[in-house]
This record gives structure tokens, sequence and C-alpha cells, in this order.
């Protein structure tokens, strides 16, 4: 039995749970490292996030407030952890993709690689994009008060709203990915999403408008245009996808 199960090449569940432990325990070592690192850093991360209620501050009384005799303390910690997950982010992907393998198939590891190359990169742009975006939202927000009021921002609530604002965008950068990934294993064709083409415009506009002010137009559109866009490039992968497979599908048929 021993035998036989060897040269299948399967592991015991005993196996697998040491191989789960083994590799747990190598990202939580890197997690614990990378928070420290964004707990070092958090104070760079703090000065940028602060840096649109500064500018409002040269034309009105504005500043980040500390409600709790631990506020700070506990604003560092949330930055760090936050920074630590995405710092530790390569180190974790890796040991769950080394986990995940070694049941697939050369086709689905192959799959599984390139959807990861495409997704990484496009929720790094979307952070990215959300952090270029999120200074214009606080003024745009902040302008609603009159001009002899005073603005004091949570600090707490006020670097949550930025880190949501940050992770919506990234999430939704990724989400073509997933729908060309649907289209590969053949759940969804190229036909289908171009015919929902419109419904997915108008998801795409209310999800832009939640995560934007309703007021502002600009950033609405600033967030779904992109979004749009990679929308059109997944389409654009789908069809040649599909038609690849029917000329392949043809091909097999005639040989036959």
């Amino acid at each position: 039995m021993t035998t036989a199960t060897a040269a299948r090449g399967t592991m015991p569940l005993a196996g697998h749970l040491a191989e789960a432990k083994r590799r747990g325990v190598r990202s939580a070592v890197a997690l614990v490292v990378a928070v420290a690192v964004g707990f070092a850093l958090s104070d760079q991360v703090l000065d940028v996030l602060r840096q649109p209620v500064e500018d409002l501050a040269r034309s009105r009384d504005a500043s980040l407030n500390y409600d709790t005799v631990t506020g700070a303390f506990d604003l560092r910690l949330r930055i760090a952890v936050f920074a630590g997950v995405v710092l530790a982010s390569p180190v974790w992907l890796i040991e769950l993709f080394a986990f995940v393998t070694p049941g697939m198939t050369r086709r689905e590891k192959r799959y599984v690689l390139g959807f990861g190359a495409a997704a990484v990169p496009l929720f790094a742009a979307g952070c990215a994009f959300g952090f270029v975006l999120f200074p214009h939202m606080v003024t745009m927000l902040t302008g609603f008060a009159p001009a002899e009021d005073s603005t004091i921002l949570s600090a707490s609530y006020y670097v949550d709203f930025v880190m949501k604002i940050v992770i919506a965008i990234g999430v939704a950068f990724v989400l073509p990915v997933f729908m060309v990934m649907l289209n590969v294993v053949g759940l969804v064709s190229a036909r289908t999403l171009r015919r929902s083409w419109r419904v997915i415009v108008v998801v795409i506009a209310l999800f832009s408008a939640l995560v934007t002010p309703a007021a502002d137009v600009l950033s609405m559109f600033m967030v779904a245009l992109p979004m749009s866009a990679l929308f059109g490039a997944a389409l654009l992968v789908a069809h040649l996808h599909d038609r690849a497979l029917a000329a392949r599908e043809r091909s097999a048929s005639c040989s036959d």
C-alpha cells in the first residue's frame, strides 16, 4: 500500500497537515517581520495620508484628532498590519501556491501562474490609483463645510476611509482577471460577456459611485473609465481564447 501510494505521488493526510504547518509558519514569520517594518514606516505612511489635511489647513482650521489615549498607537498598529500584509504578500502567495500546485496538472499550473502574474500588477496599479485619487476626494468632501467652520477629523476613521478606497479600487482592477479565468475554464463565454456589456457597465458605474463621493462626478469617471477599459481588454482576451478553442475543435474534427 505504501509503495503504491508513493508511486502515485500522493501524500497522506498527516503529510498534508505537516506541509500546511511548515508553510504556514514561514508565512507567519514573514508577516511578523513585515508588520515590524510597517510599524517602523508608519510615520512616513501617515505623513502621506495627512497631506490632504495639511493642504486643507492652509485655508481653514483643520487637523486629525485622536479621541482616546491609545489612539495614536492603535493607528500606527493598524497601518503596520495593513503594510505588513502587503509587504509579506510575495511570501505568503508563494507558500500558498507551493502548497496547492502539487495537486494540479501542468496546464492548471500554467493558468494559475498566468492569472497570478496578471492579478498582482493590476492590484498594485489599482492601489496606486486609489492613493492618487483619495486626496482629491478628501478635498472635495471637506469643501462642503463653510470656511468659518473647523474640520476636525478622527484619525482612525480617516485612515479607514482611505484604506477602504485604496483596497476597493485595487480589487476592482483585478476583477477582469477573474472574468478571463471564468472564460478559460469554460464557465462564461465571450459571447455571453459581449451580450451583457450594458449590465456590466452599469455595475461598474454603480461601484464607482459607491467608492467615490456622490457629488464628485469627476472622481467617479476617473474610477469608471479604467475599469471599463479593463473590461474591454478582458472581453478581447476571452474572444481570442474562444476563437482559438473553436479553431482547435474544427481541426480535431477534420483530422478525425
